[in-house]
């Protein structure tokens, strides 16, 4: 009954649910895996103790920005340069900019440091006057910001003196010297005053660590995972019982009727000529065996042949 799973038809299904469902169990098995890194990752967070409370360290010494490494307070010491806001950016609930300045240390490379937050637009915004000369400045160390870090803005079309992102890759692009791949926020107002009216910004924690929106996204692909190969694996079983049904109903001769004249019809055009061969013409086109038509000049009226 089940010798139809060996036709070439059956062949290609079988051979889709053999690979369809492995694939979809290993990819519901990646995406958990990536779930219970997260929540592994959270739960060392928070028995970790704060990074920011740790003993402030050299900024070459801190590089590259790790899961380890984000929020430790690193120190640079160098020169105030250029100046960028970065518009956008909400604390408190309240909208606001960051001030960026590039500290230019003696390396020949530029720090970004997040000196303070303001509220309000960053168009023709009066900002606090960084320091001058020399200074040393300890912030928490933070990676560069990339297209999913929050408050980000992608579209561009920014006036001059603002960034939408606090990027080694983007600022390069805006000063004649390297950048650091990282950026500090200073977690107190500018010592003198000079800075008192911004706001500190808080260190975020590092990309991964926490149990965020994303996590849960990769708890919902694995359930997607796992339900799209019983899915596939319930609709070969139905498959195969309607093949077999319908195998058993044409053993038992209980196929009716009507489900032969589709099957004749879809025969096609070789089986139609075939009939038609096997039915010989008179020279008039008609069968031989017809009947011969009333009206033809060989019958009278009453239908009596003309002898």
């Amino acid at each position: 009954m089940y010798r139809f799973l060996l036709t070439p038809r059956w062949w290609g299904i079988n051979l889709f649910v053999v690979l369809a469902i492995p694939f979809c169990v290993f990819m519901g098995t990646w995406q958990l895996g990536r779930f219970e890194d997260r929540v592994q990752s959270h739960e060392q967070a928070e028995k970790a103790p704060d990074p920011s409370t740790r003993a402030a360290k050299p900024l070459d010494a801190l590089l590259p920005v790790d899961k380890v490494t984000s929020g430790r307070p690193a120190t640079a010491t160098g020169t105030y340069a250029d100046q960028f806001l970065v518009p956008g950016r909400k604390l408190d609930d309240r909208q606001g900019f960051y001030v960026l300045n590039m500290l230019r240390t003696d390396s020949g490379k530029a720090l970004p440091v997040v000196r303070g937050w303001l509220p309000g637009s960053a168009a023709d915004a009066r900002v606090p006057a960084a320091p001058k000369g020399e200074v040393t400045v300890t912030g928490d160390l933070q990676a560069s910001e990339n297209t999913h870090s929050d408050g980000v803005n992608v579209r561009g079309g920014l006036p001059s003196g603002q960034v939408g992102m606090i990027s080694a890759a983007t600022l390069v692009n805006l000063v004649p010297y390297d950048v650091y791949d990282a950026w500090v926020t200073l977690p107190e107002a500018e010592a003198g005053g000079t800075g008192g009216a911004m706001k500190p910004v808080p260190a975020a924690a590092p990309e991964g660590s926490g149990l965020d929106l994303k996590a849960f996204q990769n708890l919902g692909y694995t359930g997607e995972w796992f339900v799209f190969a019983a899915f596939v694996l319930f609709m070969w079983f139905r498959l195969v019982r309607r093949e077999a049904e319908a195998e058993r109903d044409i053993a038992l001769g209980l196929v009716p009727e009507e489900s032969a004249a589709p099957a004749a019809e879809d025969a096609g055009p070789a089986a139609h000529a075939a009939e038609t061969a096997e039915a010989p013409e008179t020279a008039e086109g008609a069968p031989k065996d017809a009947p011969e038509d009333p009206s033809s000049p060989d019958y009278d009226v009453a239908s009596t042949p003309v002898r």
